[in-house]
């Protein structure tokens, strides 16, 4: 029977992690190469990918290599060819890739009233289209690696419906775009388990609201409606994603990790 120690490691595994430039693929990428696992780190973003990049392979000692390209107009021959060039294998994806707008879109941050169709189908591309095309372009290369598995980042909004009163006296608004796409993608987990299985694992992790620079206000009626009495740190999400890309999960498929402190509860 093998040790915790063996079915948690990721050595001689490589694991591509999109949205590697933002908050939660950063800290995700860092604890599979953290567990042994090399890294491709894909982010349209060159410079915030680039120094995922550096700072993962200068303090775990993993390969780590980047991949430039906006999930918004994939080029998913293109990623693939990259991927074969890089290491010529995969075993692990992590879809955290997120269309998450900016206060200033228009037709994102905005009441309902004003939301754009333009912004939906933006989110829609980037949120739900973009870890479709790559689960079926990759999941040859997947179910040829023996451990193959495909986490999918969601979010409570994808569970829950918003609780509005948190967001008032604030300019935050609550887009529906992010919310369907979210939704959706826990969804697609539970339809690819059944299509994949048994050679690839499909799973999600649905995090809580992340603190990130909130009006306080919003921060403060966050944390008391959570039974933790705080909003979500990166690291949070380290756990669960070790625990899904590696042998620890080897029985599991299908399933939506909630790491929200509590907020679905209640």
């Amino acid at each position: 029977m093998r040790t915790i120690s063996e079915l948690s490691s990721l050595a001689r595994r490589v694991a591509l992690v999109t949205g590697a430039g933002g908050h939660i693929g950063r800290a995700i990428g860092d604890a599979l190469a953290e567990m042994g696992a090399g890294l491709i780190l894909l982010d349209r973003d060159e410079e915030s990918c680039r120094e995922s990049e550096r700072e993962i392979s200068r303090s775990r000692g993993v390969s780590v290599r980047s991949v430039i390209a906006d999930l918004e107009r994939m080029d998913d021959r293109g990623i693939v060819a990259e991927i074969e060039k890089i290491s010529g294998r995969l075993d692990i994806l992590v879809n955290c890739a997120a269309f998450v707008g900016t206060a200033s879109l228009e037709g994102w941050n905005a009441p309902f009233a004003e939301q754009s169709a333009e912004t939906w189908r933006r989110a829609v591309e980037v949120n739900l289209t973009a870890p479709f095309v790559l689960s079926r372009s990759l999941a040859s290369m997947l179910s040829e690696s023996g451990h193959g598995s495909i986490i999918n980042l969601s979010s409570i909004y994808g569970v829950c419906a918003p609780d509005l009163s948190i967001y008032e006296g604030t300019d935050m608004h609550n887009p529906a775009a992010y919310a369907a796409s979210k939704a959706g993608l826990l969804q697609f987990t539970r339809w690819l388990s059944t299509v994949l299985a048994p050679r690839v694992r499909v799973n999600a992790i649905t995090p809580g609201g992340v603190e990130r620079g909130q009006p306080r206000p919003f921060i403060d009626r966050y944390a008391a409606r959570t039974p933790m009495r705080r909003m979500a740190r990166e690291e949070d999400m380290k756990g669960a994603a070790v625990f899904l890309a590696s042998d620890l999960s080897a029985y599991v498929t299908g399933q939506n990790i909630v790491v929200d402190g509590g907020w679905s509860v209640w």
